[in-house]
């Protein structure tokens, strides 16, 4: 009997689990699908969001725009976007698009700015996080539209944006035909001491910087387990720093009295979703034209990070702690907002911005810029005639179908069935001639 009775509850806790596993499985694949392997989102039929149905052909915009890519040389697949994006610009009747490269001294800012100097009108950041924020830094206020085909192990501008990932016929029909967002930047002056001097370096930030223990992680992930197992490599490597101190800032807010307290980490942000679903701050929009400061704190060893993750996990549902419960919590997470802020630590910390280390500072100040990038995004059906009016688009019917076939053929040679393409040429930092 005994024997009976426990078998049931194991098969009890063992059904729960399952459907608490599958659930948020399925929650987490809606709201980032590349997060969740094919194959798993076959079996448990999770359906991508608008972004991954970009597949239908859309209007001709009438755009007769030049177009420049900003590579990183080293991501797998730069040939066979290289192809795609000739085709889809010549089947639109728009100029030989322009290909620069970047390399280990110039991440992609020095090529972005030669490509404006070459008459380019959109400039396109194909690579990771670094590669974007380097064209943002060269674009953010110019009239410039940017445009995004995000190749990198967190894509996480891309991911908050909403971007199809992983559908380069999709990035491309938004890159020449989407209309423009105008999306806020934030920048940075980091603030270095050295032995009894200050200098400061400034720094354009599109995602989330911070000091502590998430920069701390950042500097940890090792690259080869990165190109392995994509941001779960951060997950590894925050492991490794649960245990350490936590450190003394200072911050403020608009100008406002400094308040001084002791937490894990302090962020600014433009916006709040991570890999997996996880939004850590809910609240963070790249259109309000103002940035968002959490500070994170947890205590008490392992009890105070679970609770921290709790937390993170709940916000991100849409559940908020009450006020009366926070003193009772091994962790908090304290929530600001404004147009700039001034962060002074007592010592020296980590700093990290949109993933990328930039060492030790002693102090950060974060100012955001409203609406200073173009950005191009999907927009369905509609096209814009530059000047924000929507238009019809089926006035060349000719041109029209051509788009429809080409782009047919662009989405069937994405997903494996392309022919030969050439090789890629050497890196430079020269487009190549047109024909």
């Amino acid at each position: 009997m005994l024997a009976i009775v426990l078998s049931s509850v194991a098969l009890f806790v063992g059904i729960l689990a399952l459907v608490i596993g599958v659930t948020t499985t399925r929650h987490i694949g809606h709201r980032d699908p590349i997060a969740v392997p094919n194959i798993w989102r076959k079996l448990l039929r999770i359906k991508s969001r608008r972004g991954h149905e970009l597949g239908h052909v859309g209007p001709a915009s009438g755009r007769r725009e030049r177009i420049a890519f900003i590579a990183n040389p080293t991501k797998d697949g730069i040939s066979e976007l290289r192809e795609l994006s000739m085709r889809a610009c010549s089947i639109r009747y728009m100029p030989e698009p322009l290909w620069y490269f970047t390399t280990a001294e110039d991440p992609g800012e020095g090529q972005t700015r030669e490509a404006i100097e070459s008459g380019a009108d959109v400039v396109v950041a194909v690579g990771g996080d670094g590669t974007v924020r380097s064209v943002a830094a060269a674009v953010a206020g110019t009239d410039i539209a940017m445009g995004i085909l995000p190749m990198g192990t967190g894509n996480l501008f891309a991911r908050n944006l909403e971007l199809p990932l992983g559908d380069s016929p999709a990035l491309l029909r938004a890159i020449l035909e989407g209309e423009e967002a105008a999306i806020d930047v934030v920048w940075l002056d980091v603030e270095r001491a050295h032995r009894g001097h200050t200098n400061r370096d400034k720094h354009i930030c599109l995602v989330i910087a911070g000091a502590g223990f998430d920069a701390e992680m950042v500097a940890g992930a090792d690259d080869r387990m990165k190109r392995k197992l994509g941001w779960f490599a951060y997950f590894l490597a925050a492991v490794r720093h649960v245990g350490e101190k936590r450190m003394e800032a200072s911050v403020s807010i608009d100008g406002s009295p400094a308040i001084t307290s002791h937490m894990r980490t302090v962020l600014v942000a433009n916006v709040g979703s991570l890999p997996g679903g996880i939004r850590l701050i809910p609240d963070a929009s790249v259109t309000d034209g103002t940035l968002d400061v959490a500070t994170l704190d947890a205590r008490a060893g392992v009890v105070g990070w679970t609770d921290l993750f709790g937390t993170v996990m709940a916000q991100g549902a849409g559940l908020k702690q009450p006020d009366a419960m926070r003193a009772w919590r091994t962790s908090r997470i304290d929530h600001v907002r404004g147009k700039s802020v001034e962060i002074q630590m007592k010592h020296p910390q980590k700093i990290q911005v949109d993933g990328e280390s930039l060492g030790r500072a002693t102090g950060i100040h974060a100012e955001v810029a409203r609406g200073a990038l173009r950005m191009r995004v999907p927009m369905g059906d509609k096209v814009f005639d530059g000047t924000g009016d929507a238009v019809l688009a089926g006035d060349d019917d000719s041109i029209a179908e051509a788009i429809a076939s080409a782009d047919a053929l662009l989405t069937a040679e994405s997903a494996g069935t392309s022919p030969s393409v050439p090789t890629a040429e050497t890196p430079a930092t020269t487009p190549p001639k047109e024909s």
